[in-house]
């Protein structure tokens, strides 16, 4: 058997530790593509769910200004002896729309004869002291609807300077949906509210005077 000389013994040794330095640096970038893509697949639902939230909150908040401009400017317009309350909820329709797309809407609209009335309950006898009209206690019929309301309100856009609140609800699904939360949540709702004064058109009605008798 032939043998090697010391160099070429030498020349093996250093090839063979750079075969094994080689292997091991490939055998590193492979750890280190590994960890990356496990550290990846931890923080992405995170961070996915974050930037989701970002966008819809944003949506919401800029709905949110959108529509409470567009309520003021409905509330305005129907203070006017001309008032179109169906041609309102279609101008808040327009202007939010493009914000909200599919947005649904939901208005309703209470008069009183002054500020000082609005969520106060009409006139009773509150004999027992149990704070709502019961067991034949008598009142007055305000608002001329046949029964005692806790609101005196009533609900339609007033007369000549009635006070009229104007309140409007608005139902969408938002462009950025949060993933991985429940579908209930998947529906966001915004609001918004006007209080504003009839212009003085004509002479003001006063509250009825009917009396009446609660069950």
């Amino acid at each position: 058997m032939r043998r090697l000389s010391a160099k070429a013994l030498r020349a093996l040794h250093h090839r063979a530790l750079r075969g094994r330095a080689a292997g091991g640096a490939a055998g590193l970038a492979r750890d280190a593509r590994g960890a990356a893509a496990l550290e990846f697949a931890l923080v992405a639902p995170l961070f996915f769910t974050l930037i989701f939230g970002i966008f819809d909150m944003g949506q919401v908040v800029y709905g949110k200004a959108v529509l409470d401009g567009a309520v003021q400017q409905a509330a305005r317009d129907n203070s006017l002896e001309s008032a179109n309350t169906t041609a309102a909820d279609a101008f808040v329709k327009k202007i939010v729309g493009p914000v909200l797309p599919g947005v649904t809407l939901a208005s309703t609209r209470s008069s009183y004869y002054d500020f000082n009335d609005i969520l106060r309950p009409e006139k009773y006898n509150d004999a027992n002291k149990d704070g709502k009209c019961d067991n034949g206690e008598a009142y007055t019929d305000e608002n001329g609807d046949g029964h005692w309301n806790a609101d005196v309100g009533k609900s339609d856009n007033g007369g000549a300077n009635d006070v009229v609140v104007y309140k409007v609800v608005a139902t969408f699904k938002p462009l950025f949906s949060i993933p991985f939360l429940p579908n209930k949540w998947t529906t966001q709702r915004v609001s918004a509210v006007a209080v504003k004064k009839n212009q003085p058109f004509a002479y003001q009605a006063s509250y009825g005077n009917a009396a009446g008798t609660c069950p």
